[in-house]
């Protein structure tokens, strides 16, 4: 969990915490502290950016919901960041950048960028590793894999060569990675109003699968 405050250019604080704590319990306290250490208000933003998926379910929707609170009093623009496009934003240089969270059964959410430009090569999915393969292969080098699905990307193309390692510490996303994106999309137009804020899942929950299952086999039976 991840907050961060973007004046222009300049990060003017950011707080990140991986404590095992959820993101009810943390967020708006976090905000919070965020907002009074750079001696601003809510009144004072311009632009809300937040992760909007893939991820962990719960964790976006908490701040999807979080995000719509603090921004429906003024109506202030959000931008509904890709949590791959703000993994990529939080890392430079050349080469190719591939975002990767752990998807869970044997999957990744993964998209590859241009570590320079933060231009896509490729669009958000999700998909078993392995399927990364001809991008790892051909893409520019270096290649950098960040997220917590890096560890699992590095392992399956160790071989290949130009992949450099990231330390664990550094692969994590980031909210300042968030602002720089939010920051492009405005410039992009691709804000909305808070209303119109919505997750992208990239996947069913587990919930709609086992549905899902259950229809069909009523539907054989």
């Amino acid at each position: 969990m991840s907050v961060a405050l973007l004046e222009n250019d300049t990060l003017l604080c950011e707080q990140t915490l991986a404590t095992g704590l959820t993101h009810s319990e943390t967020l708006l306290p976090t905000v919070d502290a965020v907002l009074k250490a750079a001696g601003k208000t809510c009144a004072d933003i311009d632009l809300f950016g937040v992760c909007a998926g893939p991820g962990s379910f719960t964790g976006l929707r908490i701040g999807l919901c979080a995000v719509k609170g603090l921004a429906f009093p003024a109506n202030t623009p959000c931008a509904a960041v890709s949590t791959l496009e703000a993994l990529a934003w939080s890392h430079a240089g050349t080469g190719t950048v591939v975002a990767a969270q752990d998807a869970r059964r044997g999957e990744v959410y993964w998209a590859a960028f241009d570590l320079a430009t933060h231009q896509r090569i490729t669009p958000d999915a999700a998909s078993p590793v392995e399927e990364i393969r001809t991008v790892a292969e051909t893409c520019p080098k270096p290649l950098l894999f960040v997220g917590d699905g890096a560890y699992l990307c590095e392992s399956a193309f160790s071989a290949v060569p130009g992949v450099l390692p990231c330390p664990a510490a550094l692969r994590v996303a980031r909210a300042a990675g968030v602002c720089l994106a939010a920051k492009a999309m405005a410039e992009r137009g691709e804000t909305c109003p808070p209303a119109a804020l919505l997750p992208s899942y990239h996947r069913l929950s587990q919930a709609e699968r086992q549905r899902a299952e259950r229809l069909a086999q009523t539907t054989e039976g």
